[in-house]
């Protein structure tokens, strides 16, 4: 007897369906890749239409297949349903069995003008068939029940998200149906399964989603274990090619490959060995960035920074608190790894900066989520649950929110978009609090207006720890500020050649960015006759130089870091013994 694993989703499927309790499954996530089936020891390949045709609904009489732009396919038991149609031809005067009667069945499968391919007419005659099988199993003579499997595939296009009030019509007679398959007694007694498919549950109505009388399947992307087995796979017959073009072994491959769908894999390997192209750090990381960017529609942005936390002036315990996380990353220490991370500060105090300087720390990867929201009913939660997937698919990664307030979403919800703020604020909440991820999952969130965010994202367990930055306000600080700046144009400013300020106010590092382009403007603009050094310009630069007017907002963002910050240390010592009601005092003084 033949020993057979089937992938852990399958197997719960399976055991699931074997219950007899539910009848209708969700596949959601990695559906597009192949479906890993071992057999004594040997794995097997397989597309998911193929894989649940073949080996999941093997033993079922039928197996339909159904989408909106290819219509109905039967890989399986054309004859069961043949003889349902020509029944319902008789009565309805339609003509969907002519060509099986002419000895030619495939082509009544493809040809449009005969099997409907609207998702109305299909459903009704689907369901027909359905209802049918009871009646049919008791006629048949030796009391054999047939069993049949309706798979439907691109299932959001057939009921996709909106709100119940705009369910009338079409859509909401094609849910009803389906939910009808789910929900029946007399069909969960017959041996009839019916299968939805969605890359994002999300993108699905969500009668479908909430429904208790199904069961919602997810397909995960594959481990480093799971790609490090397909490897070996696809590289049998060509291991010596592998072995001169790549600088790593099929271990170390697999590792740096989390992330990416086993397609998408097969594509990057071969494209390789087939265009004998030297497999380096350096070939991966630049297509493994290109095709996750791409398979997150740019919602994902990897930050490759050649930046260290040497590079930031200032800031002294938040870079020594940050640098040693940085190693207890690299010594995998994840019990001791906050969860997250809440960086505040005023505009331009070096917020961004700081964490792409973390970035090129930590030696692991790093993504900045982008904008995620559309204007579709469903379309953003379908977007968060697709990166979502991803995250868990690279095994570690630090993930960067910029502008967070305005990005998180609300509890309650904001006026006028029909509950999604609440909606993006729960996913994110969820998955923030998942404690399976410390450690694995590590995200930072950048604001200046941190009062924002709600308090219950921003909580211990979720950011458990809180960075405030502020501008610098002494001489010394504010100098090596500007000497840092001017590095980062490529401009060799000593210190002792920095002119002294002639404002007592904090500046921020944008404020001193903008001046030291404003004297280069001016060095750049002389001629072989007139070149002052850049320390003149600069310093006349300086004298004419007017910080922010607006003081009193700019203070504002101060207060509140002090008031988010969860460590003294990272105080200045004019903020340290502030009270919280010192500080909401001082706000309301300032509004």
């Amino acid at each position: 007897m033949s020993k057979v694993v089937l992938p852990t989703w399958a197997e719960s499927m399976r055991e699931i369906y074997r219950a007899e309790t539910i009848n209708q499954f969700i596949i959601s996530g990695n559906i597009k890749d192949y479906v890993v089936y071992k057999e004594n020891g040997n794995s097997h390949f397989y597309s998911l239409r193929d894989f649940l045709s073949s080996i999941m609904f093997q033993s079922f009489d039928v197996v339909i297949f159904y989408d909106k732009g290819r219509g109905i396919q039967i890989p399986k038991g054309w004859e069961h349903f043949y003889n349902y149609i020509s029944i319902f031809d008789k009565f309805h005067g339609s003509k969907y069995s002519s060509d099986y009667d002419a000895g030619d069945p495939d082509r009544a499968l493809k040809s449009p003008g005969l099997l409907p391919r609207r998702p109305e007419l299909v459903l009704e005659l689907l369901d027909r068939f359905i209802m049918s099988i009871p009646v049919v199993s008791k006629r048949n003579e030796d009391g054999k029940r047939i069993s049949a499997a309706i798979i439907l595939d691109y299932a959001n296009f057939i009921f996709p998200r909106g709100e119940t009030i705009y369910m009338s019509g079409e859509i909401g007679t094609n849910l009803i149906k389906v939910l009808n398959w789910a929900e029946n007694p007399s069909i969960a007694e017959e041996k009839v399964a019916t299968v939805l498919l969605a890359e994002n549950l999300n993108d699905l109505s969500l009668a479908l989603i909430e429904n208790p009388y199904n069961s919602k399947i997810k397909i995960e992307l594959p481990n480093s274990k799971d790609i490090e087995e397909y490897l070996n796979g696809i590289l049998k017959g060509v291991e010596e090619e592998f072995k001169k073009l790549s600088e790593i072994n099929v271990s170390a491959l697999a590792s740096k490959l989390t992330g990416l769908n086993r397609v998408n894999i097969k594509n990057l390997v071969m494209r390789a060995l087939k265009n004998n192209e030297p497999i380096t750090m350096k070939y991966l990381s630049k297509l493994k960035k290109e095709t996750i960017e791409k398979e997150a529609s740019d919602r994902l942005e990897f930050i490759e920074s050649k930046r260290t936390l040497d590079d930031v002036a200032g800031h002294v315990e938040a870079k020594k608190w940050l640098r040693e996380d940085a190693l207890l990353l690299k010594k995998g220490a994840s019990r001791a790894l906050p969860m997250g991370y809440l960086i505040t500060g005023r505009i331009g105090s070096g917020k961004t900066y700081l964490v792409q300087c973390f970035a090129g720390e930590c030696g692991v990867p790093f993504v900045e989520l982008k904008n995620f929201r559309e204007k579709w009913v469903g379309a953003t939660e379908g977007n968060l649950e697709k990166i979502f997937s991803i995250l868990h698919a690279l095994g570690q990664v630090v993930v960067f929110v910029d502008e967070a307030d305005q990005a998180t979403g609300r509890r309650g919800g904001s006026e006028g978009d029909a509950g999604l703020s609440g909606r993006v604020y729960g996913m994110l909440a969820r998955e923030m609090a998942d404690t399976d991820n410390r450690g694995k999952i590590i995200w930072i969130f950048a604001t200046s207006r941190p009062d924002l965010l709600e308090v219950d994202l921003k909580r211990q367990g979720r950011l458990d720890v809180h960075i405030p930055l502020f501008p610098p306000v002494d001489e010394k600080d504010k100098k090596d500020l500007l000497v840092a700046m001017a590095k980062k144009y490529k401009i060799e400013l000593p210190f002792d050649e920095v002119p002294d300020f002639n404002f007592k106010e904090p500046v921020s590092g944008n404020e001193l960015e903008g001046l030291i382009l404003r004297a280069l403007r001016e060095f750049e603009m002389q001629d072989e006759q007139s070149s002052a050094p850049f320390k003149d310009i600069l310093k006349k630069a300086m004298a004419d130089f007017r910080p922010s007017a607006h003081t009193a907002k700019l203070e504002i963002m101060d207060l509140l870091a002090v008031k988010e910050c969860t460590d003294a240390r990272f105080l200045p010592e004019r903020f340290k013994n502030l009270t919280p009601a010192d500080i909401d005092r001082q706000i309301a003084e300032l509004i």
